[in-house]
């Protein structure tokens, strides 16, 4: 059990850690406004998290319950889903690209909102959290609704506190991003390790 919920531990920091939409837009956040309107786009987008939590949990518990089948059909889609995923992080372009140009000013509150909305209304996260989730479903005894929101709220932890050290090192980081030219080769990389092993865990 704790073996499972490490390796999901493991594998969602390093999720987080990987160049994505999010976090670039966290970094750029703190970047224009400083830390602290970084920081509140984290806390929306961490909120949107639950609701897709919700959704998993209740949605995927009943299909477990009423065929075995299915839900190895759900597995396989997940592994297949994260080597697509995989194999689109590789033709991508490796280039960070940080750009303060259009990027309005907006209160915490806002950024709030924005966060949240923007997470919520992604279908990308639901079909994500559908890919990854039920791999590491790691008890036969407990509900497996219960195990849903154990790994949602482990990955909202985890990500809270990568995304939150990214906002409050936006400056270090963004140029430690700028003048190295490898760093997004690296990320690139590590990013399709990241997604081929979950992969292979959820088939094995």
């Amino acid at each position: 059990m704790l073996e499972t919920l490490f390796s999901f531990a493991l594998a969602t920091s390093l999720l987080a850690l990987s160049p994505g939409p999010d976090n670039i837009f966290v970094l750029t956040q703190s970047i224009v406004n400083g830390k602290k309107f970084g920081l509140a786009t984290v806390f929306g987008l961490i909120s949107g998290c639950l609701v897709h939590t919700t959704l998993l949990a209740f949605g995927v518990s009943a299909i477990i319950k009423n065929s075995e089948n299915l839900f190895f059909a759900i597995k396989l889609f997940g592994a297949i889903y994260l080597l697509y995923l995989a194999y689109k992080v590789y033709k991508s372009d490796a280039n960070i690209i940080l750009s303060n140009d259009n990027v309005a000013k907006k209160t915490t509150t806002q950024l709030f909102k924005q966060g949240f909305i923007m997470n919520v209304l992604n279908p990308k996260v639901s079909i994500f959290f559908l890919a990854l989730f039920p791999g590491f479903l790691f008890s036969d005894k407990m509900s497996t609704i219960l195990q849903f929101y154990v790994l949602g709220l482990i990955f909202m932890a985890v990500s809270l506190i990568i995304f939150s050290a990214i906002a409050i090192l936006a400056g270090t980081i963004s140029e430690q991003i700028k003048e190295n030219n490898k760093i997004g080769v690296y990320l690139k990389w590590m990013q399709i390790v990241v997604f081929v092993v979950i992969a292979v865990l959820i088939l094995i």
